[in-house]
């Protein structure tokens, strides 16, 4: 079994709406960065999939 990717889980969290704010991982440390930097990435095209069709 592999370690989970904090990148995809971040990504997951953003699909299943759960907000940036409940980031698992350590404030500072470099899975907190990977997993809000994947959050970021769905959330962002999310959001401008919304603002397109609205």
């Amino acid at each position: 079994m592999t370690d989970p990717d904090p990148f995809a889980e971040g990504e997951r969290a953003a699909r299943e709406n759960i907000p940036a704010e409940a980031n698992p991982y350590l404030d500072g440390s470099d899975q907190h960065a990977l997993w809000a930097a994947g959050h970021e990435k769905v959330a962002g095209a999310i959001e401008a999939r919304q603002s397109e069709s609205g």
